[in-house]
């Protein structure tokens, strides 16, 4: 009879709370997270193409891929990583490469192109000497014409540093992460609620 009396306690205390209130929580927060996940990969999208269009312009580019970076690696879903087929990085500053590239071409051709002038005097004038100022003059643009360099002429400049991926947490503290911690938890109690009430009932209909 205690038992009995026990069972039917809790099963008056029970009562009240209905399952199917935390089934709806669920449901209404797991729609919740499905938005929220879908806007972090959106925004991802549209901070990513701002700076694709900054790496065009050949402005701004830092700034972007700074504001880019913080939002893949502060939300769920926001990944920018490839997949294992993939070859290449997804995010590539192809235009800023080309830009550093040419830069640098110039520059160590320019340097180039300096030392062989210097060269150019010492050598012409040990080979002609002092006395024939014409003879230097066209060994020296000859000898310069040799061994110069042409504007843009390769140089080796580490593409990798101008490739991006970025992988997102597991988990973020924003609205997505926290409605998928709401989720789960009215689902646990809608799993406890719905399992003792079928429980209870058993055990009051066997204490009859």
């Amino acid at each position: 009879m205690a038992n009995k009396r026990l069972l039917h306690h809790l099963w008056i205390k029970l009562k009240p709370i209905n399952a199917w209130y935390f089934l709806i929580a669920c449901l209404l927060f797991t729609g919740i997270a499905v938005w929220a996940l879908r806007e972090n990969n959106l925004k991802m999208i549209e901070l990513r193409d701002e700076v694709i269009a900054a790496d065009e312009a050949g402005e701004g580019v830092d700034e972007a891929l700074a504001e880019l970076r913080q939002h893949v690696h502060s939300h769920m879903n926001a990944d920018l990583s490839g997949d294992d087929t993939s070859i290449y990085p997804p995010l590539q500053l192809r235009h800023t490469y080309e830009r550093l590239k040419d830069k640098n071409d110039n520059e160590e051709v320019a340097q180039h192109n300096r030392q062989v002038a210097k060269r150019a005097a010492t050598v012409c004038e040990n080979r002609h000497g002092p006395g024939s100022l014409d003879q230097r003059v066209q060994c020296v643009e000859t000898y310069i014409t040799q061994n110069s360099l042409e504007e843009k002429e390769e140089v080796k400049v580490p593409k990798e540093l101008y490739q991006f991926a970025f992988v997102s947490p597991v988990w973020s503290p924003d609205l997505a992460g926290w409605s998928i911690v709401l989720a789960v938890l009215f689902f646990t109690l809608f799993t406890v609620r719905f399992t003792l009430e079928r429980w209870l009932r058993y055990q009051l209909h066997n204490h009859l």
